[in-house]
């Protein structure tokens, strides 16, 4: 069901995004960044944070936020600081962390985004660089520390109040995921929290000042950022109603009950107590580097899908469906280039293909060159839809050849009129019945003695040509 407004009250979200860079150390240590790896193995003193170790920026950390930056749009700084962002937190061990507060990397982007609704344009207020603190394991021991995910580096990707419905937000958290994995920035694995989201989000009647905001946090999926601002907005449209204030606060969503919870009261800038990091210099990036870094950027998703509409022919729908993922927009570029019918390597991608995949990196176990003859023996009518999917799971990691596939099982499509012409007379022969039905009128009957002439050819037959042979004899007998 769609969501819809309440009582008149316009819901304004903001998303603070978090996504774990790909490289292989930590952003101010050695550390190897493994995910799963034993508790406590992947640890030193300079990200335990003890009295004497000192941060050695790594410069890869920079290069990747920079990249994602620039895929989204952004002016990169050529001058930029680290700030302590000071609070107490069991698994930050410093009792601070090191993140960037008035002068980021990256400011000023945009995501495009496409919904039912139509496509609309969400600002991007700055990407900065920080550290992860490390984790709270609760079981029936008490309450365990892993500390390996300290200093493991994240760039928080801040965007404008701009979302108004829990489908924008959907549609923009899965598009910047998309974004970043195509630059190969970060793997965004939401399952393993390499992606995760906090939630800004406040109530106001259209045309009136923005209201109180509350923010939710560490949400991990889709479906919870989803379910927790519809939650959080009937809260706040009830407590409104109500007569009660908004508090500015963090809240938690319980996934069980479907509601949100208050744990304690927003934190403001000052309360952070941000200051310049004494252990580290600016970032300073130059001209040649960011030339360098806008070479490295692929073709990006919009002007993917941009393309395949001009080229192909494509619908905005299918054309997005395969940018989702950059392996898989690369693959149809391949089987397309070999066919001369992209529209139906595209259809048999999205249809048969996709249902095939397990996983988001599941590997195609069909080769492009084999999915482009199958489309072009569907396209010259050498087989039907149906069995150019049958055949593309009959091949599913195994080293038959579709053409063999459909020549072992005997597949292939008869389109001679001369096959088939005498079906279609058996059939008016053998069903007056739907014959008399249809020329009194109920022109709905030719589908069933379409089928009935199909079941004859045992689905072999040419629909297009099967319907033609149909139509003139219907033609023909109703004409004598």
């Amino acid at each position: 069901m769609a969501w819809k407004m309440k009582q008149g009250y316009e819901l304004v979200v903001g998303l603070e995004v978090h996504a774990e860079l790909a490289t292989r150390t930590k952003i101010f240590c050695s550390c190897p960044t493994t995910f799963g790896a034993v508790p406590n193995t992947q640890c030193c003193p300079v990200c335990l944070g003890y009295p004497g170790a000192l941060p050695v920026l790594n410069a890869e950390v920079v290069h990747f936020a920079a990249k994602a930056g620039l895929a989204l749009g952004c002016r990169i700084a050529r001058f930029s600081k680290h700030d302590r962002k000071n609070y107490f937190y069991p698994d930050l061990p410093k009792a601070y962390q090191i993140s960037q507060f008035d002068q980021p990397l990256c400011e000023g982007g945009e995501l495009l985004i496409s919904t039912a609704a139509g496509e609309k344009r969400i600002g991007i207020t700055r990407i900065h660089i920080e550290e992860d603190a490390g984790k709270l394991i609760h079981d029936e021991r008490g309450t365990l520390l892993d500390m390996n995910r300290c200093g493991v580096p994240l760039i928080e990707i801040v965007s404008e109040p701009d979302i108004r419905t829990p489908e924008e937000a959907d549609a923009y958290l899965r598009k910047l995921r998309t974004v970043l994995r195509y630059t190969g920035v970060s793997d965004c694995r939401m399952q393993e929290g390499s992606l995760r989201c906090d939630v800004n989000l406040s109530i106001r009647k259209p045309g009136e000042a923005f209201g109180t905001r509350t923010e939710m946090k560490n949400l991990n999926s889709f479906v919870s950022v989803v379910k927790a601002i519809e939650a959080e907005y009937d809260r706040q449209v009830s407590a409104i109603e109500a007569g009660e204030t908004i508090l500015q606060e963090t809240r938690r969503f319980d996934q069980r009950s479907g509601q949100t919870y208050a744990m304690r009261r927003k934190e403001n800038a000052n309360d952070y107590r941000y200051f310049p990091e004494p252990d580290l210099g600016p970032v300073i990036v130059t001209e040649t580097q960011l030339a360098a870094w806008q070479g490295e950027l692929p073709v990006l998703p919009d002007a993917r899908k941009a393309a395949y509409m001009a080229q192909y022919g494509l619908s905005a729908y299918a054309a997005e469906q395969i940018v989702s993922e950059r392996a898989i927009a690369e693959y149809f570029e391949q089987a397309a280039a070999l066919s001369h019918a992209p529209k139906t390597v595209a259809n048999l991608l999205i249809t048969e293909v996709f249902r095939l995949l397990d996983g988001e990196d599941a590997v195609i176990c069909i080769s492009p060159e084999d999915l482009a003859r199958l489309a072009d023996m569907t396209e010259d009518g050498e087989i039907n839809n149906n069995t150019a999917k049958a055949a593309i799971a009959g091949v599913w990691q195994t080293d038959e050849t579709p053409e063999d596939y459909v020549n072992r099982l005997g597949l292939r499509q008869i389109s001679d009129a001369a096959v088939l012409s005498p079906l279609v007379r058996q059939t008016i022969e053998e069903n007056p019945k739907m014959v008399a039905q249809y020329y009194g009128g109920k022109a709905s009957v030719k589908r069933a003695i379409m089928g009935a002439a199909m079941r004859l050819a045992a689905g072999k037959a040419n629909p297009d040509m099967m319907m033609r042979l149909v139509d003139e004899a219907l033609d023909g007998q109703e004409n004598k």
